[in-house]
């Protein structure tokens, strides 16, 4: 294992000293390579130090503007300091440049999402799930945008796929709750506000919906 390896190592280990201490040798060793710097800053997003950290992925980006990872790096501190605009532009430039992986388009529709775009977040996250298949809390995030875009059954369709990676999310029930009460289902919808609460018994949402599905069940039957 080479010395940047093993910095990493340590990073992913929670050993923060040790993977600074390697970080600055490698950095003063090979002061022209932006992978040091980048590491760097991932390092210092861990530890809240975002100023810190734009400097080296900046840096990063001097010694190499094409270092897609370095424009991913900055995108994170923008979003981590709810600059959701500047977010977009470094995510949207990691993307161009080639960064290919799941994390990359997450980050760029949770931008736009903050943005309040969430049509134009749904052909990211969309592509987040291709790359990401297993990862609920971004299929959950895709099927948000669907709901909140008010593409209700392509929403529908993508709540149920969270279930099927995690049938205890508590959220997915309310929201497919929110959507069978929408189309009448009243059936349907205090099955899942129901199930909501078993699983979240504070879900308050859903504690709601409940009581709106059975004030409409009694008025139905009237």
């Amino acid at each position: 294992m080479d010395k940047m390896q093993q910095a990493v190592a340590y990073m992913q280990e929670q050993k923060l000293e040790e993977s600074a201490k390697l970080f600055t040798e490698i950095i003063e060793e090979n002061p022209e390579d932006p992978v040091g710097y980048i590491n760097f800053g991932n390092l210092l997003i861990h530890l809240h130090e975002l100023a810190r950290a734009q400097r080296f992925f900046e840096k990063a980006i001097e010694l190499d503007e094409h270092a897609a990872t370095a424009y991913y790096g900055l995108g994170n501190v923008f979003l981590e300091e709810s600059v959701y605009g500047k977010a977009q532009q470094n995510f949207q430039k990691a993307i161009e440049l080639g960064l290919e992986e799941g994390d990359v388009y997450y980050m760029l529709g949770i931008a736009l999402q903050n943005q309040e775009q969430m049509k134009l977040a749904i052909p990211y996250l969309l592509r987040a799930t291709e790359l990401e298949p297993d990862d609920e809390e971004i299929a959950f995030q895709y099927a948000m945008s669907l709901a909140q875009s008010d593409h209700l059954d392509e929403a529908k369709d993508a709540f149920e796929q969270v279930l099927k990676l995690n049938e205890a999310h508590s959220d997915a029930h309310y929201n497919l709750g929110v959507i069978a009460l929408y189309n009448e289902q009243m059936d349907e919808a205090m099955d899942h506000f129901e199930t909501a609460l078993t699983i979240q018994p504070d879900h308050a949402l859903a504690a709601n919906g409940k009581e709106q599905t059975k004030k409409l069940r009694e008025l139905n039957k009237e």
